[in-house]
This record gives C-alpha cells, structure tokens and sequence, in this order.
C-alpha cells in the first residue's frame, strides 16, 4: 500500500496538484470573494490565455529549448487582426484596397503567429543560434514591429463577433475557456498519441540519440516553434477581443508567466520530461496565486516578488528531482 502511495505521489502532475488544492483552500480561507462563482469565472479566463501560451512553451521546453518571444507575438498578431478586421489593408500606389472579415482578420492573425514562430526556429535549427539569444531577438522585431504597425496606439472598435471570442459565452461558459479546452485536449492527445509527440520527448532527452535513431531533429524543432507562435497568436485574439482593443504593450511579461507555469507543473527546463496537464496545473497555480494576491489586496510590487520567488522554488525543486533521479 505504502509503494502504491508513494508511486501516485512521484508522479510529476499530482505535487502540483496537490499545491494547487491548498492554495484553493488558503484563499478560499483568507478570501470572501475569492470561491464565488463570478470570481472563479474570472480566474479562468484570465488563465486561458496563459494557457494557450503555455502549451506551446511546454513543447518548446521538452525539446530543450526556450521561447522568450511568445508575448511580442502574441501583441503583434492581436494588432495584425484588429488592424485588418477593423481598417483593412489598403495599397496606395496600386489604388487597391483590401478589406478583411473577422474570419479574414483571425486567419491572418494565425499566419504572422505560426511565421514568426518558423522564423525562431529557423534560425534555432539552421544557423544554430541558442534558443534564448534567437527568441530574445525575436521579443524585440515583434515588439518593434507591433508599435510600427499601430502607431503606439490603441486599434479599438472590432465589432460584436470579434468581442465574443473574448467576452461571449456558450453553454454557460466563457467562450476564452472553450477555446483553451479544445487546445489542451488536442496537445494533450498529440503528445501522448502520435509520433510527432514521442519524437519530442525523445529530442529533448538525447537530441544526438534522436537524430541517430533517425528522427528528423531540426524538422521537428521548426515545427515547435511553429506551434508555439501560432498558440501565441490565439492567446493574442483572446486578449484583442477581451479588451475589444489591440494594445501595442500587450503580452508584456507573458513568458514568464508561461515559463512559470510550464516549470510548476513539472516539465523538466531541460528536457525530455513534462506533460501538458501538467502544464494546466501550472497554469491555475499562476492563475490562483495572481487573483488571490489582488483580492487580499497585497501591492503590485510584492506580487511581482512573490511570483518570482514561486518560480525559483520551482526551478529548485526540478533541478532537485532530476539530480535525485541521476
């Protein structure tokens, strides 16, 4: 009985879930506001954008890599499709004018997350650049390019079908809840499922190994890389349509989060070990300790220690379990 415990609890997805529950609790206790269901609601829409990054940072990391671009890309492709659904694309010099439907803008949206995203693990996989320095690059080209595009101000007035995306509900669930549902069921199922998905876990455990059983190594780098900008252009319409604006600062300190959430919920920041619930965990972890934080109305500036001193408890703890492992 005791093995039987003790091999439930060295599971990488059930400490954190664990931590998550007391954390429930804690607030729960110290909180009036805090198990509302309004309150509750809001914790979950607020965690689903974080989530659709956070998934795709979490195949990033079990490849052994790292995206510190993903919240530049998320404010720009939230910028490209709130410019083009709301002021189209106009060519002066051609006198043509292009105008885009919500489905247009949203599908443009994807196409700058999903580009920006190869472009990151291009440079990762054929000029060999690390992962950090290529993605720092790209934080700031995305950055630059996302004030260049909108001037340095606000892209308001996207209409009621953009606003649903954000705000809407079905079923009696926040449509942003849907969305990051469907993509933790899909990536969930990816990774434990298809080839694709164990040829990532087996890249980030022995990237030479891998390539000499005949994994295409740098094909599917790229392809991650792919992923992660194209999740990071869903979370950016997330946030356009919550706000029913494209803000030129948006996504500003997202990666972190994401890193967080990825790193609490047990995915190894060298790779070849970690899951995409766990990753979910993480993400309510982030989730909870960011709405119980401003509901016991502690001051911005502590938020920001008590955060980072979670996230290096956490990275203590990985570094920890893989020496104890080894």
């Amino acid at each position: 009985m005791k093995a039987q415990v003790k091999q439930f609890l060295d599971k990488p997805v059930v400490k954190p879930l664990i931590a998550l529950l007391l954390m429930v609790i804690a607030m729960t206790l110290l909180s009036e506001n805090f198990a509302t269901a309004d309150n509750l609601f809001n914790v979950l829409r607020q965690v689903s954008v974080n989530l659709c990054v956070s998934v795709g940072m979490t195949l990033v990391i079990l490849t052994g890599g790292i995206d510190l671009s993903v919240g530049s890309i998320l404010a720009l492709s939230g910028a490209v499709a709130a410019g083009l659904t709301r002021n189209g694309l106009a060519f002066d010099g051609a006198n043509l004018f292009l105008g885009f439907t919500f489905w247009g803008g949203i599908l443009a949206a994807l196409l700058v997350g999903g580009f920006l995203g190869a472009f990151n693990g291009w440079m990762v996989t054929r000029f060999k650049v690390p992962p950090f320095v290529a993605t720092l690059g790209m934080m700031t080209i995305a950055r630059g390019l996302t004030m260049l595009y909108t001037g340095g101000f606000p892209i308001t007035g996207l209409g009621a079908s953009f606003r649903f995306l954000g705000t809407g509900w079905l079923l009696g669930i926040p449509m942003p809840v849907w969305v990051a549902a469907v993509i933790i069921v899909f990536f969930a199922f990816y990774m434990k499922k298809t080839p694709t998905g164990r040829y990532i876990y087996a890249i980030g455990g022995n990237p030479r190994a891998s390539l000499l059983s005949g994994i295409r190594v740098d094909r599917i780098i790229l392809w991650v890389y792919t992923l992660a900008g194209l999740l990071s252009a869903v979370a950016g319409l997330l946030v356009t349509a919550r706000l029913d604006s494209a803000q030129p600062n948006a996504g500003t300190g997202y990666e972190l989060d994401a890193i967080a959430a990825v790193v609490i919920g047990g995915t190894s920041l060298s790779g070849g070990k970690g899951s995409v619930p766990g990753t979910v965990v993480g993400a309510l972890i982030i989730g909870v300790l960011n709405n119980g934080l401003v509901l016991l109305d502690v001051s911005p500036f502590w938020q920001q220690v008590i955060k980072g001193f979670v996230i290096l408890g956490a990275v203590i703890l990985d570094k920890y379990a893989t020496r104890k492992q080894a």
